[in-house]
């Protein structure tokens, strides 16, 4: 085990080194001792050292070569000239709405799978942190193991050194808090305030009124919740533009009525503190499709 890999976890090292591969099968593996560790019995929570030598059983081959990603040739187009800032350890694109940060039940292919295609000499390429699938901007990528704990560290244990700011058109007259500190738990398909929830705390900042009925706000996430941002402003009367599982339908109605579609949430800018002191600023530029709902008289 070389370097690069010392202090990660071995279940999630074995999942991103066996992408084909059932996780079942892994775990099943680890549990019956037929993948050691320097000869011994291992737990999935181990973490590898430099040197580690890893005996495992030749995989079941239909596994192993299970059907790659099929990444319509359309995506590999939209997002081969998506890339906002790449560096040695970074590949930050800008998501556009609409298109998923991975694959899933219903979605063939995602960010993740096709710059993976666009980019094969970056194997050990992965998602950092997700976006909504209807969200776009700022999408961090990892080209290495050991960037991609740096960053999870940073968004799980020191959130406050990274900067995360969104931008949102949101129904009405924005008259509420500066922040919001709602706890949110999920249920089933979606996310609510409850006091028995994960602490949660959102901040906003009023950019400015979009005729008499809609507001364009700088949104900071202080935690990365899932729905967080459509939560928090649902619940404080402000749901978002185009929001179809959290919004208001009178007020989509008007946003679709005044040429507006899809989510109005965007991933405007993320501050990234680097190991060696610096600070990474990447900013993805409000989608086009924004101009003609800023211009309206909502």
């Amino acid at each position: 085990m070389d370097s690069e890999h010392a202090g990660r976890r071995l279940d999630k090292f074995l999942r991103a080194r066996f992408k084909h591969v059932p996780a079942g099968q892994l775990f099943k593996l680890l549990r019956t001792g037929r993948l050691r560790i320097n000869g011994r019995k291992i737990d999935q929570t181990y973490r590898l050292a430099e040197g580690d030598t890893i005996q495992m059983p030749v995989l079941d081959a239909a596994a192993d070569a299970a059907r790659p990603a099929n990444v319509p040739v359309g995506l590999l187009k939209r997002l081969k000239n998506s890339v906002l800032h790449e560096d040695a350890d970074l590949l930050v694109v800008d998501k556009p709405a609409g298109v998923a940060v991975h694959r899933g039940t219903d979605v063939e292919a995602g960010v993740i799978e096709a710059f993976r295609q666009l980019r094969p000499e970056l194997p050990q390429l992965e998602l950092s942190h997700r976006l909504d699938r209807d969200t776009s901007g700022v999408l961090v990528l990892a080209k290495t193991p050991s960037t991609l704990r740096y960053l999870h560290d940073l968004l799980r244990e020191r959130e406050d050194e990274i900067e995360r700011h969104y931008l949102a058109i949101v129904a009405g007259t924005w008259g509420g808090e500066t922040a919001i500190h709602e706890p949110l738990l999920r249920r089933e398909d979606k996310v609510v305030v409850a006091p028995a929830g994960q602490r949660a705390e959102t901040r906003v900042k009023v950019e400015r009124r979009i005729g008499r009925s809609a507001t364009l706000l700088r949104v900071q996430l202080l935690t990365g919740r899932k729905h967080q941002i459509r939560v928090h402003l649902q619940h404080a009367g402000h749901p978002i533009a185009g929001d179809d599982r959290y919004g208001s339908r009178a007020f989509n109605r008007k946003v679709a009525e005044s040429g507006g579609n899809g989510l109005y949430l965007h991933a405007a800018t993320m501050v990234i503190p680097k190991p060696d002191g610096s600070q990474l600023a990447i900013d993805a530029p409000t989608p086009q499709r924004w101009q003609r709902l800023l211009a309206s008289g909502l």
